[in-house]
């Protein structure tokens, strides 16, 4: 027995706008039996198996064209105009868990795109998020991912920039900062969620206290990465997991502290498998 001293970080786990879709998804679950639902509900391969095997049944834009007179659930990321335009045809009842921070940010980005403001995006091509802000200006927005994709698109005078909710505050405020060093007029809104931003100096303090550091996340999972980054970053001995069955045990050595933390998409229930894994080593 190696007798680890094991602890799971008790600010890691679901963010508010997740457990939130998922509750929502548990209740109709035990009403009806069944639930479609518009994209993965959350980027975590185990929790999408545990509520499949509940009934949820996970479907994509294409499928949801096919589909009438049925319940769907839009999850915390949030959709473009036009997935609400396919619901009335269809005669869909959508069962709406965007996020409350991603409902404000569409928003915002609406009201700025009908003021004819020329929108930048800080965030990831592809992702849903992303997805549902570039529909709310009938996708003329730019998206970039980082400052040097920015600068090779010809930019005009002045610029109105947001982000995506989960990015980093400090990048964000990087790259204001070097557009306004550079001439441009920037109307910097700050969209963050800092439930997710504040985790990046929790963690550092997490990950300093251990010996070893098991962060749990789906591959999938952005924000996954750019936490797990985090944790690297101050505690070399850093391991990322997808499930339970990723763990070495050639990782530790007796006696030896280990901390696990996880994604804002990584639910308590598999940190705790992790934790007691790692305890009958």
């Amino acid at each position: 027995m190696l007798q680890l001293r094991v602890h799971i970080d008790p600010n890691s786990g679901f963010c508010f706008g997740v457990i939130y879709a998922i509750q929502m998804a548990e209740d109709i679950l035990d009403e009806q039996g069944y639930l479609y639902c518009l994209g993965d509900i959350v980027h975590n391969d185990e929790e999408i198996q545990r509520l499949e095997k509940r009934g949820l049944r996970i479907i994509d834009h294409a499928q949801l064209k096919q589909l009438q007179n049925e319940h769907v659930l839009i999850r915390a990321h949030g959709e473009p105009p036009s997935t609400y335009q396919i619901a009335l045809e269809n005669n869909l009842n959508l069962i709406d868990a965007s996020c409350p921070v991603v409902l404000k940010l569409q928003n915002r980005i609406k009201t700025s795109y009908d003021k004819k403001e020329k929108i930048f995006i800080y965030g990831k091509h592809g992702h849903a998020e992303v997805l549902g802000l570039l529909g709310q200006t009938n996708n003329d927005a730019v998206v970039f991912e980082n400052v040097e994709e920015l600068l090779q698109h010809e930019l005009p005078a002045n610029i109105t920039l947001y982000s995506q909710t989960t990015k980093s505050t400090d990048n964000f405020y990087k790259i204001k900062n070097l557009l306004q060093t550079k001439g441009y007029q920037v109307n910097a809104n700050d969209t963050i969620c800092r439930q997710v931003s504040n985790r990046d100096q929790d963690l550092r303090k997490f990950a300093a206290k251990f010996d070893k550091i098991v962060f749990v996340s789906g591959t999938k999972s952005s924000n996954g990465k750019v936490l797990y980054q985090v944790c690297k970053d101050t505690n070399p001995n850093t391991y990322f997991i997808s499930k339970v069955e990723d763990l070495q045990p050639e990782w530790f050595q007796s006696q030896e502290s280990v901390g696990i933390c996880g994604a804002t998409s990584t639910p308590m229930w598999l940190m705790e498998e992790v934790q007691q894994a790692l305890l009958a080593y």
